[in-house]
């Protein structure tokens, strides 16, 4: 059943995309010939969100390049689909690009749940040495070959906050904690290791279970706090920093392909001006998501973090044979 309504969503996007790729001509002809094309993009924010922002930079540079001759739509609230099924729908070929989370990437190649694992980064500069490096490059390639989809570049949603009712300055003060995770084994299992209740739940009941009490917090960026509104039910924000949430700027291998090589060009040097803005977004997006959380009142602090580290060894001692142990040692060793 699942399949069967993933296809029927495929073939009602690749219709509406199609008619809006060309007027008048079907999708399968990108690229073709001398009409403007217009790629559907899709990204799971307002488009004056950080990942908005880097598709407009994205669609700047592509008319810049090509004279205005290509160009992008983007589509904003992930209004063609939940971030997993957008990946479904450009490995068919139904949704041109995106700009999202990694987070679903695990399903295809399991590597990608490294992002999962607690302290395994120590900062974004460590992180982007890995992804712009030879072990990204691996990464990317084995995810292409097993979805069809091709990854341009890498920005962020950035390490990840934890809000709460309570101050949290070490991992004693979550001890019992309801603390909301995402459906995801390494995040539940990271939790208990901390001694609290890891609970999962949809993003879209997050703001009601926080101010109902069904969960006593959750983690997510400064900048999605702030834009979610979670600060009116929450008091203080911990900068605990255990997980980093990685975004591909992706492409149908299907539109790609279709694409001739000045316009394939094109594309990989916009995405390349993106992935540098977008990276430049983020942090410019936290960056004014905490002077407006301190302005709201809320207290943001710094905890110790190797209290937390030493009580995350359990998850590695289940995970890291799963996972691969010389990919978390490479990982740990990449010099930034």
């Amino acid at each position: 059943m699942k399949k069967f309504l993933v296809l029927m969503i495929a073939l009602m996007v690749a219709f509406i995309a199609g008619c809006s790729s060309k007027e008048g001509e079907a999708k399968e002809d990108v690229g073709n010939n001398g009409d403007k094309i217009v790629l559907d993009l899709s990204i799971p924010e307002p488009e004056d969100a950080k990942f908005g922002l880097t598709a407009t930079a994205f669609k700047e540079e592509l008319e810049t390049l090509t004279d205005g001759k290509m160009t992008v739509k983007i589509h904003g609230n992930n209004s063609l689909g939940g971030e997993r099924e957008v990946f479904e729908l450009m490995g068919l070929g139904s949704v041109d690009m995106a700009i999202q989370s990694a987070g679903p990437m695990g399903n295809w190649v399991p590597e990608f749940n490294i992002f999962d694992l607690p302290f395994l980064f120590d900062n974004t500069d460590h992180v982007y040495s890995v992804l712009d490096g030879a072990i990204g490059e691996e990464l990317n390639g084995k995810f292409e070959t097993a979805t069809n989809v091709k990854i341009l570049g890498w920005v962020e949603n950035g390490f990840v906050a934890t809000t709460s009712n309570n101050i949290i300055n070490s991992v004693e003060d979550v001890k019992k904690m309801k603390i909301r995770v995402q459906e995801n084994e390494i995040q539940i299992d990271t939790w208990k290791a901390y001694g609290a209740e890891p609970t999962p739940m949809a993003w879209t009941e997050v703001f009601t279970g926080l101010q109902q009490g069904v969960i006593d917090g959750h983690s997510n960026s400064a900048a999605t706090i702030k834009s979610s509104k979670i600060y009116e039910v929450q008091d203080y924000v911990a900068e605990i920093e255990d997980r980093f949430s990685a975004a591909p700027i992706s492409i149908s291998t299907a539109t790609f392909d279709r694409l001739t090589e000045e316009q394939q060009t094109a594309i990989l040097k916009a995405a390349e001006v993106a992935e540098v803005k977008g990276r430049e977004f983020n942090k410019q997006k936290v960056e004014e998501a905490l002077e407006f959380l301190q302005s709201e009142g809320i207290t943001i602090t710094s905890p110790d973090k190797e209290s937390f580290k030493a009580s995350a060894e359990s998850v590695y001692t289940k995970w890291a044979p799963k996972l691969g142990e010389e990919l978390i040692d490479k990982i740990r060793n990449t010099p930034y």
